[in-house]
């Protein structure tokens, strides 16, 4: 079973993640924006693997069964299998993506044990730090790299979107320096994750994946609040459609 070719699809809130497991190996991988029809570019993207099982998770599961044939696993399950293939010593994975962040506790075997998930509104997740960045005037990238050169974080107290928007924007107006302001947001984020982290601790790995993963900021500030280290994996957006291929 596994060297059978199959795919893994991870629709998204924010992307569309697909991986190709050809071999025992990675052997195609693909990141893509979530648009409000995102089928038929997911049909384009998969015509080239067309004939091989596929196994969907995240937000459109259900839509790429329906849409596909598709099997069907659970986010959390997908996140734990492939964290636990790439590391297998991960006993914890931090996943924050474009509206949730989830932690999640895994046997050693790859299945997952227990979840503390954050799914009610957007704070602390990639599209809070989307809208921060704008508020700032930072690109993503300028935002993570302004962060790291603050000398200290600055309060931002809100951690709905909105509101902590308003509040950046009149913080900005009395003369607060963006960089600290930008520590001080990623902080939240980390701040807003780590009780779900903490209520699971456990011996092994930490291992952070999703697209906040790609934030240096947040993975550095994460090893700092729970004193570990924190592990990314190379392509940290993948590992639940990895997951998803490579659940039967």
């Amino acid at each position: 079973m596994a060297d059978e070719a199959r795919v893994g699809v991870d629709l998204g809130s924010r992307t569309i993640k697909i991986v190709v497991w050809r071999g025992g190996t990675i052997a195609h991988a693909d990141v893509f924006d979530t648009t409000p029809d995102p089928l038929p570019a997911v049909r384009e993207k998969l015509a080239p693997f067309a004939g091989l099982p596929i196994r969907a998770t995240g937000y459109g599961r259900r839509m790429l069964e329906q849409a596909l044939g598709a099997g069907v696993v659970t986010e959390i399950k997908a996140c734990a299998r492939g964290a636990h293939h790439l590391r297998p010593a991960c006993r914890l994975v931090i996943d924050i993506g474009g509206q949730d962040a989830k932690v999640i506790r895994v046997r050693p075997d790859g299945g997952f044990e227990d979840f503390e998930l954050n799914d009610r509104c957007s704070a602390g997740t990639g599209r809070f730090l989307e809208v921060m960045a704008r508020a700032l005037g930072y690109s993503l990238d300028e935002f993570c790299r302004e962060a790291m050169q603050a000398d200290r974080a600055a309060t931002v107290s809100s951690m709905c979107t909105v509101f902590a928007e308003s509040e950046v924007v009149a913080l900005i107006a009395r003369g607060e320096d963006r960089r600290r302001l930008a520590l001080g947001l990623y902080q939240s984020v980390v701040d807003r994750v780590h009780p779900l982290a903490a209520r699971l601790e456990t011996e092994g790995e930490i291992v952070f994946c999703g697209g906040v993963a790609r934030s240096r900021c947040v993975a550095a500030l994460l090893g700092r609040k729970l004193k570990r280290e924190v592990v990314v994996p190379p392509y940290p957006q993948i590992v639940s459609a990895l997951g998803a291929a490579l659940l039967d």
